[in-house]
């Protein structure tokens, strides 16, 4: 790898997008407390953050295509800043609720030109099989923020108040900042302004010719955030209200998951960097694992198989991920990826979006709620049957 220290820098921005709700899994009763609002409406202290960036997504792509990835994720990267402090100070308030779900909203516009800039950056930057290293890298940075956002959250709340867990965004984004302006020159964020109309034509054309490949793609990522965040948020209820584990020992369990998802990432990044065509292989296992798992959960209901059988859950996830990232980035050329990169991850996004909501709802059926997550892992076993009967028409990873 060429440049350890861009590629560093680039992989905070996804650490910075996962600790907007990973973080804050672990306290999200102390914050629904600290807010004065119902339970039911809990789901929203992390979708109030998802939604606005889902929505973004799309637009920041566009963007980035016409003006550059790097001046639109520093410009993200300072939205980002003042929606964090919005939420900090919203605890000084009698009625905290509405500053602090602005400022989630600002923090979640900002978000939008994280990750998805991200691995659209690392694909103009890089080629080849450095493309698909860093790639990998960039997944393993978010599960490794997934890993420890949720420690770092529940142990500042025992010895601060849940609004002080929001200034780790600013210091973080001051970081990131200062990192690219040192290590991404300016001629390389150049970019030639090309007409509205021709580009929508490109980008017709793409999905033309590849929206076959790319919209399963999507929506398997999709699918896999929506049980991901969905499963994390009834886990913060569960072990809290059913077992009475809160504070760093609710945290820590966290990281049996998030930590098999962190190592299985590394291990499917590092392969795919010298065999694109693993990927494949890859897909399957991984979501053969998930659909495995989420099936035995509506027949084992201890906390320990729960923890046992979504570790293994999210172990399948991380092997899937980093192929996701490397075939779509790989699919297309520099000047329509940040849109295709972006609209990825806008279905992701509404993933974790949704996720919480929908199981806000489901948690209160509880072998009901293992069934229908079951189902969400058998809908993309049926979309990796499609891709395996369309990817050699359509696409072949590595050529762009």
């Amino acid at each position: 790898m060429t440049n350890k220290k861009l590629v560093g820098v680039i992989g905070l921005l996804p650490i910075l997008m996962v600790l907007g709700n990973s973080m804050l899994l672990p306290i999200l009763p102390s914050i629904e407390k600290g807010l004065h609002i119902d339970e039911r409406w809990s789901g929203w202290i992390l979708s109030s953050f998802t939604i606005p960036a889902a929505v973004c997504i799309p637009f920041i792509g566009f963007l980035s295509d016409r003006f550059g990835r790097n001046r639109l994720i520093q410009f993200s990267l300072w939205i980002i800043l003042a929606g964090s402090i919005l939420c900090a100070v919203s605890a000084w308030l009698k009625e905290p609720a509405f500053l602090f779900m602005s400022g989630r909203g600002l923090q979640g516009v900002g978000a939008a030109g994280t990750t998805p800039l991200a691995i659209a950056l690392a694909g103009d930057l890089f080629s080849g099989e450095e493309r698909s290293e860093v790639l990998g890298a960039l997944e393993v940075f978010n599960g490794l923020g997934k890993v420890f956002a949720p420690v770092i959250g529940a142990g500042l709340t025992i010895f601060l108040s849940w609004n002080h867990v929001f200034w780790i965004f600013p210091l973080l984004c001051l970081v990131i900042l200062f990192g690219l302006n040192r290590n991404i020159k300016k001629n390389n964020d150049q970019k030639k302004l090309q007409g509205v109309s021709e580009y929508a034509r490109d980008l017709a054309a793409v999905f033309a010719s590849k929206g076959l490949l790319l919209l399963p793609l999507y929506a398997i990522g999709g699918i896999g955030l929506f049980l991901l965040f969905g499963i994390l948020f009834f886990l913060s209820y569960h072990i809290e209200n059913t077992f009475h584990i809160d504070g760093f020992f609710k945290g820590f369990s966290f990281m049996f998951p998030l930590g098999a998802m962190t190592i299985s990432s590394t291990w499917s990044g590092k392969r795919l960097k010298t065999d694109e065509g693993r990927g494949w292989y890859y897909i399957k296992w991984g979501i053969g694992l998930m659909t495995f798992s989420l099936g035995a959960l509506i027949f084992f209901h201890s906390l320990g198989s729960l923890l046992f059988f979504i570790t293994v859950c999210f172990g399948g996830l991380g092997l899937v991920l980093p192929v996701l990232n490397t075939f779509v980035a790989g699919s297309v050329d520099e000047g329509e990826r940040g849109f295709v990169v972006s609209m990825y991850g806008a279905v992701r996004f509404i993933g974790v979006a949704v996720g919480p909501i929908a199981y806000s709802f489901w948690k209160e059926d509880i072998v009901q709620m293992y069934r229908l997550t079951f189902m969400c892992s058998v809908l993309n076993v049926l979309l990796y049957l499609i891709l395996t009967k369309r990817r050699d028409r359509v696409f072949r990873p590595g050529f762009n």
